[in-house]
């Protein structure tokens, strides 16, 4: 029964996952025979990397579909019946934190945003970054859901904190940061903390889980926006800081 459990639904995310790489392989084989025309021996590793990237997202997916959004809206309603329900905003910090530090997405912006600066703007630096900000985002959209919070003004007092934020950051951290939002919305903060956020509310009497509970993924992407913005002030003011010095 437990198998069975494990492996239900495994053939509609097979073909989920089909659907998201064939045309990446259509789009190379057409490149390849028009112009690339690449040794046989790499596209021989290429078609194994695929093929365990294939096995890695059906795994993933899978283990979302059974996992981690049932243990996330679980998580959810139980904290969403505590008498003391201020606690969700700490908890929702270190949720947020966890969940982006273990981001693989993540993983990888750090390593090429410290590759691409030749060690200058640190891989680790920007992770604990993004992880504070992403915990700031979760906190903040706990508190919208206990206190019932407007989230029109909440985000578009957001992004126009982060326009401001445009014009005294370094030039090198905004596209940055901008990138910095989108890969933070990965499945680890989409699976399991939107369907924590969901759970809580649809768990609390007189809620609208489709109005309190969604809009947390908005705040994810918002707050690492502002996170690294502030960042290229500090990395501007020490760049000028040198230059002076020099």
């Amino acid at each position: 029964m437990t198998e069975l459990l494990i492996f239900d639904g495994i053939f509609a995310v097979i073909l989920d996952v089909l659907q998201a790489l064939l045309p990446l392989i259509f789009f190379f084989c057409i490149f390849q025979v028009v112009s690339l025309k690449l040794p046989e021996e790499y596209v021989v590793n290429l078609g194994k990397g695929i093929l365990i990237t294939l096995i890695g997202m059906v795994l993933f997916f899978q283990g979302v579909h059974i996992a981690f959004l049932p243990a996330g809206t679980k998580i959810g309603a139980f904290f969403g019946t505590f008498e003391i329900l201020w606690i969700l905003i700490p908890f929702g910090f270190l949720l947020g934190f966890l969940a982006t530090f273990a981001e693989p997405a993540v993983r990888v912006l750090c390593y090429e945003i410290e590759k691409s600066s030749s060690g200058y703007i640190q891989g680790s630096l920007i992770l604990y970054s993004l992880s504070i900000g992403v915990a700031a985002s979760v906190s903040l959209g706990m508190a919208r859901i206990l206190y019932e919070l407007p989230f029109h003004i909440m985000i578009i007092a957001g992004y126009l904190l982060a326009l401001i934020l445009m014009r005294f950051s370094d030039k090198d951290f905004i596209a940055i940061a901008f990138d910095s939002g989108g890969v933070a919305t990965g499945p680890m903060a989409v699976t399991f903390i939107m369907a924590f956020s969901v759970g809580v509310a649809d768990s609390m009497g007189g809620r609208n889980a489709l109005l309190d509970g969604f809009g947390m993924i908005a705040f994810i992407a918002l707050t690492p926006i502002l996170t690294l913005l502030v960042l290229g002030i500090y990395f501007k003011h020490k760049k000028q800081e040198i230059n002076h010095g020099l």
